[in-house]
Order: structure tokens, then C-alpha cells, then sequence
């Protein structure tokens, strides 16, 4: 039966490989995006996560066009690395309401219509950084780290109405995002996993379908690593 999905940061990276996996199963998905265009055949609704009006303006959109949100995909994010003692606080703000707050947002916009549902899948998008962190990275990793107790905790909340809540944890994923990461960096992270290799956003889209599938009707709460091995124990 096709769902509705809405997908943030649905216009390119791992974002975007979500979304096709989902139409290419005959879902019908739509995807947020904050600049530049939508993908092609793919139905796109510009929007800041961060504004909660605007995010309240696109779910509606979303339900007049596709129904009310049955499945979330939480994926917006941005980076802005630098150490600690040399970061602005304008960039450890920034990324903590795009990567957590905006999460927030959009997980509160569509939960009532779950609820009135009794049934929905929520996905967040963390990163291997949220478990075991990364230097430079503090803002990065606190906005994903904060996001698995966020989920966690919602997945108590929204349980018993058939609404399951989970964390897909990425390591190193070939994407835009990580194209900036020195040499020096990603020989050290590819040599912490078991594959000795980087994963593709194909592969984390994989393990997204099946978190928002009926087989996946008994996992909550989970925190899902794709991340080839690296970060074991954390």
C-alpha cells in the first residue's frame, strides 16, 4: 500500500537515495529542501527546519498533496568543523538547530496526525560522531548524540499507538557532506572499520526502508550503526 513519506534534507546525499528507494516502491514521497532546486520526479516543499512555522506550512503541504505524514525521515543537516576554543558560537548554534532542533520540529509537526492514525514510522538520521565523537566536531556530534535520547524518548511516548521511532547511526558515507574530510582523517576512520572501506548513501537508504516496513514492526528505540564496522562497543 503506498505511504505518504516526507524526507528532510531530501535533495541530495543520503537524503535523496532515501527518496528514491521509497518512489521506487511506489511510496509517495516528498522531500524538504532549504536552497537550490528539488530533485527531478521527485515532489519537493522548500523549507527551513529550523523555523517552526515554516515547517508547520510544509507538512501541510504535504498533507493536501499526499496525506497526512505516515512516514518521517529526519535527515537535514549541515557541518561547520572547527575546534572547540577556535568555533563561533554562531556555528555551534547553527548546527544544533538544523541537526536537533529542526528535528524536533518536524517530529512534533507530524505526530499528531500518527497518533489520530494509530500508526507511523520515524526515522533519525544520526552519526557514528553522536556515539563515539570526533574531534572538531563537538557541535556535529552533540546535535546527533542529543537526538538518540530525543528518539528514544518519543518512541516511549508514541508507542502504544503502533508508532515505532529509530536512529540510523552513518559512519563514513560517500556523500557531499564527508568531501571536505582531510586524507589523513578518513584513512583513520577507514581504519577503524571491520570493511575497510566507506559505505554508500544506497546502503544507509537500505536499512532506512526497512525501519519504516511492517517487518520493523517490532523495532523501536533501536540505534541502527551503518557504519562498516567502525565505532564497535560504542
Amino acid at each position: 500500500m503506498s505511504r505518504s513519506v516526507l524526507i528532510t534534507g531530501g535533495n541530495r546525499g543520503i537524503g535523496l537515495a532515501t527518496a528514491r528507494v521509497f518512489a521506487a516502491q511506489g511510496d509517495k514521497v516528498a522531500v524538504t529542501y532549504r536552497s537550490g532546486e528539488p530533485p527531478e520526479g521527485l515532489f519537493g516543499v522548500r523549507c527551513d527546519v529550523t523555523d517552526p512555522a515554516a515547517v508547520k506550512a510544509a507538512v501541510e503541504e504535504v498533507r493536501i498533496q499526499h496525506g497526512p505524514v505516515e512516514v518521517l525521515v529526519s535527515n537535514a543537516g549541515i557541518t561547520r568543523d572547527q575546534l572547540l576554543v577556535a568555533m563561533e558560537d554562531e556555528d555551534f548554534r547553527a548546527v544544533m538547530e538544523t541537526n536537533f532542533l529542526g528535528a524536533v520540529n518536524v517530529a512534533k509537526e507530524v505526530t499528531t496526525d500518527m497518533v489520530k492514525a494509530r500508526w507511523g514510522r520515524m526515522i533519525f538520521m544520526s552519526s557514528m560522531s553522536g556515539m563515539a565523537g570526533a574531534p572538531g566536531q563537538t557541535n556535529y556530534a552533540a546535535s546527533k548524540a542529543a537526538m538518540i535520547g530525543f528518539a528514544r524518548s518519543l518512541a516511549r511516548e508514541v508507542g502504544r499507538r503502533r508508532i515505532t521511532v529509530n536512529v540510523v547511526s552513518p559512519g563514513l558515507i560517500e556523500t557531499d557532506m564527508v568531501k571536505d574530510v582531510t586524507d589523513a582523517r578518513r584513512d583513520f576512520v577507514l581504519g577503524q572499520t571491520a570493511l575497510g572501506r566507506a559505505g554508500t548513501a544506497e546502503e544507509v537508504a537500505a536499512v532506512v526502508r526497512f525501519l519504516a516496513s511492517d517487518e520493523a514492526a517490532y523495532v523501536t528505540a533501536g540505534v541502527i550503526p551503518v557504519t562498516g564496522g567502525a565505532g564497535v562497543g560504542h
